[in-house]
């Protein structure tokens, strides 16, 4: 039985304003109803594997673990990067992981932000290869490329690209210049790294040892001192930290004697950038990709995404919109792939856009702060049922909360009570307090904050049922 393991980290900086720092893409529901997330878990029905071991940043943890039982998931464990340490350690990781569960486990590694028009190809294309890993060889995928991408690493096998089994690697080659990528591409004898493996968890380990046994030895002792807190596997902040950084083509892929390549077509895109969705999702009849509230006249070949209000557009021709609560993209279509740079001027900038939305998805549901000033805050909150706010207590702010849905309780300074539809109540600055829905429907209220400093930061947390210090 195939182990699973979907490496669910990366930010989606080339995806802003959608993609966020705490809400990358792989969360994001960009083709379809499902979360990319959810879609790479789909995609695995048609083989027989165990329950999928997920390897994600710390901050997104609990919106991985909501996405997992969303879609009827279980899981192996949900292992959190104490820090971003490339793909070769997060893979280790998961390796070390499966051991514990089954020894002899064989690996199938899977970005969660992958888009496969036909998952059948993808489920045959395993299949195929799956023997090969159980051999003790690396398996990478190759997809057949159809045109002459520049974002993507190339392979050449040793035999033909259209073979229908795993073939010698026999060339590895990183993201080309564009006409590099026209010539290799002409050849007819290179596929794109997929970065979507197979191989033996055992195999790996020896491997990376043999060829960078600095990572498998922090790693090792990372994974030795592991922590876990309900869902999650922590493994040790500092000793993982000590990791270098480094993809498991550079660490292990283009050194091993072993590697395979299994040449696949299932109508693939990594969906690195607004041009990649302008190309893949259905369109009028001018050639607009348009979701949401949109109009437009004399506008062709756009990509328009109207989350919140009706965007218009006139005489617009080949440009890319994407409207939210708090941000607004517009860009040539040609021009896409520099967004990235427009996110590294916010962190310089220091703004907050890139970090998050306006709306915060937390484990006990979410708050969109509407409207703010230099001594107030308002948000809009809704709690899940049966979930709880941590106890808490403000140093430099008072809140007032209005319920507008539902029915919370309360408790202020060990006084509990019930504050139904239309109330309200008031927390005064140095208060201990918690809120909780004990209903069946969600809780919606208003949150009014004053005073000198409004910042996440001023809490003081003395009980959490999400572990949260």
């Amino acid at each position: 039985m195939l182990q699973p393991v979907i490496i669910a980290g990366g930010s989606g900086t080339r995806l802003w304003p959608l993609s966020r720092q705490l809400y990358p893409k792989q969360f994001l529901p960009l083709v379809g109803d499902q979360t990319m997330l959810q879609s790479t878990i789909t995609r695995l029905k048609g083989l027989d594997c165990a329950a999928p071991i997920v390897v994600c940043n710390e901050d997104h943890r609990f919106i991985a673990a909501e996405q997992l039982r969303l879609c009827g998931s279980g899981h192996n464990g949900i292992i959190l990067e104490p820090c971003a340490r490339n793909t070769a350690p997060a893979i280790c990781l998961a390796a070390l992981r499966a051991m514990d569960i089954d020894p002899t486990a064989t690996l199938l590694v899977l970005p969660a932000d992958h888009h496969m028009q036909s998952p059948e190809n993808f489920v045959a294309a395993v299949t195929c290869a799956k023997k090969s890993a159980l051999n003790g060889e690396l398996i990478a995928f190759g997809i057949k490329p159809n045109h002459a991408a520049t974002g993507y690493g190339y392979i050449k096998s040793a035999g033909t690209s259209a073979a229908d089994n795993p073939q010698p690697i026999s060339q590895f080659i990183e993201k080309p210049d564009l006409k590099t990528a026209e010539k290799l591409v002409a050849s007819g004898e290179f596929l794109w790294n997929s970065g979507i493996f197979m191989f033996r968890a055992d195999t790996f380990l020896d491997e990376l040892k043999t060829h960078r046994a600095d990572i498998h030895r922090a790693c090792l002792q990372a994974w030795s001192e592991n922590s876990t807190d309900m869902d999650f596997i922590r493994p040790d902040h500092k000793l993982f930290g000590d990791c270098p950084a480094e993809s498991i083509d550079y660490a292990v892929m283009e050194k091993t004697q072993n590697a395979m390549v299994m040449a696949m077509d299932p109508k693939w895109n990594d969906l690195g950038s607004w041009s990649s969705l302008l190309e893949l999702l259905p369109k009028n009849g001018d050639g607009n990709v348009e979701i949401g509230d949109t109009i437009g006249l004399e506008s062709s070949n756009n990509y328009i995404h109207a989350e919140h209000k009706l965007v218009a557009t006139l005489g617009i021709n080949d440009t890319v919109i994407v409207d939210t609560k708090d941000a607004l993209l517009v860009a040539h279509k040609d021009q896409v792939e520099k967004v990235k740079q427009l996110v590294e001027i916010l962190k310089q900038q220091q703004r907050t856009e890139y970090i998050h939305h306006r709306e915060v998805y937390r484990p006990w549901g979410k708050y969109d702060s509407m409207d703010q000033g230099s001594r107030f805050q308002v948000k809009r909150i809704t709690v899940k049922p049966q979930a709880k706010l941590s106890v808490q207590m403000h140093h430099h702010r008072a809140e007032h909360w209005v319920v507008v849905n539902g029915t919370a309780k309360v408790t202020i300074d060990n006084v509990e009570r019930l504050v139904c539809e239309n109330e309200s109540v008031y927390i005064p600055i140095g208060a201990v307090h918690s809120l909780e829905n004990p209903g069946k429907i969600a809780i919606e209220l208003i949150e009014i904050q004053s005073g000198a400093y409004l910042g996440e930061d001023d809490i003081v947390r003395f009980e959490d049922l999400y572990g949260r210090s």
